[in-house]
């Protein structure tokens, strides 16, 4: 597109400046020849001259302004008079006008049938000229008949420039157009990865501010009966969760800034470190944006809780892929306490449905037959 709008700018200052420099030559050197040399008819040459010029000025006019009735009219009386002046005065440069009006007619008129109808006027008036003045004056040295019929070629290299400028144009409005479409796009993303992380954010703090508070307001109510020991215990355990908290926020802050891995390796490091099994089903493929991050995020969820709610119960974690969705399984046995849907801070169970629901999947979790309970996040591929 760089290259069709340097292209555009030459053609604009060509028009800015080439073609007026070449009709104020013509009509400088044809006013020069017509009061220098001998022409037929000088008060009529000397008022076509004057009328050419008008219509030569004219032709700088923006004509999308003006009326197409005005723009036909200006066009068909600038080929009139430029073909009748034309064997007035044969041995000065007003032959040049005749051409040059049947270029203005295709390079001005929008309508390609207008501008041909203008030139073919143009080259039979130019015709019927030259042979009235051949007629009249026998002796007089003019053009041939059929030669004054190529005066109306012109119009095919006004219409092709036409064609290219409007092209250029049409071109380098799509690349605006482009370029404001890959500007929105990236607004929009830059919208949706703020909203992300904001969300991340959120329920990391929310998990670990749950905790902190509801550890020290243990620990204030220890406190009050005079039970220290426990108290301080309380405070500890609220210090360690601000701590762990903190560690959580960088990784979630990590996990947004990097390219993360490829899931399955995400979760069988996250596995590992919790000494938790782990199985993939089906074969692993790319996902779509989000997806990953947040069936690991799920993980990270599902793996705490249960060993919040049922310490020593045995934990599993299962990824099945499919052509069209992927499928996240965290078990536990039975042991402790079975946690509650919607109970606990984080992500939980509330935020997971949210997340699985904007990615068009689902979220569920309940109790299993052994008395354990399961978590299953259900993604489409493509996100």
């Amino acid at each position: 597109m760089t290259g069709n709008a340097a292209v555009l700018r030459r053609a604009r200052l060509a028009e800015r400046l080439i073609r007026p420099a070449l009709i104020t030559a013509a009509i400088v050197a044809t006013g020069v020849g017509i009061s220098t040399q001998q022409v037929h008819a000088r008060p009529m040459t000397t008022t076509l001259f004057v009328l050419v010029t008008l219509f030569a000025l004219a032709s700088f006019l923006p004509w999308d302004r003006i009326p197409r009735r005005t723009q036909l009219l200006l066009a068909s009386g600038y080929a009139v008079c430029a073909a009748v002046f034309l064997p007035l005065a044969p041995q000065t440069f007003a032959p040049m006008f005749a051409y040059l009006a049947a270029a203005v007619a295709g390079i001005k008129l929008a309508s390609r049938k207008l501008a041909i109808a203008v030139a073919v006027l143009d080259a039979v008036c130019c015709a019927v000229a030259v042979a009235v003045v051949g007629a009249v004056t026998p002796n007089a040295d003019v053009w041939p008949w059929w030669l004054a019929l190529s005066t109306g070629l012109p119009v095919l290299l006004g219409i092709a420039r036409r064609d290219r400028q409007d092209a250029l144009f049409n071109a380098e409005r799509a690349a605006a157009e482009a370029r404001r479409a890959a500007a929105s796009e990236s607004r929009e993303a830059a919208l949706l990865e703020r909203t992300r992380i904001a969300r991340e954010l959120h329920d990391v703090l929310g998990h670990s501010l749950t905790g902190i508070a509801l550890q020290l307001d243990m620990a204030d109510a220890l406190g009050t009966k005079g039970r220290d020991a426990e108290a301080g215990d309380a405070v500890r355990r609220a210090r360690s969760l601000a701590v762990d908290g903190i560690g959580r926020m960088r990784q979630a802050v990590h996990e947004l800034r990097e390219d993360a891995s490829p899931l399955e390796e995400t979760l069988a490091a996250l596995c590992a470190n919790e000494t938790v099994p782990f199985a993939v089903e089906g074969t692993p493929g790319p996902l779509g944006g989000g997806v990953a991050h947040t069936l690991v995020r799920a993980a990270q969820e599902a793996l705490t809780n249960a060993a919040k709610y049922a310490p020593g119960a045995v934990r599993a974690v299962k990824l099945g892929f499919s052509p069209e969705t992927v499928t996240l399984v965290v078990t536990n046995g039975p042991a402790g306490e079975r946690p509650k849907p919607d109970s606990g801070g984080g992500m939980g169970l509330v935020g997971m449905r949210e997340r699985a629901d904007a990615l068009g999947g689902s979220a569920k979790a309940g109790p299993a037959p052994d008395g354990g309970w399961t978590v299953e996040v259900r993604l489409p591929r493509t996100g």
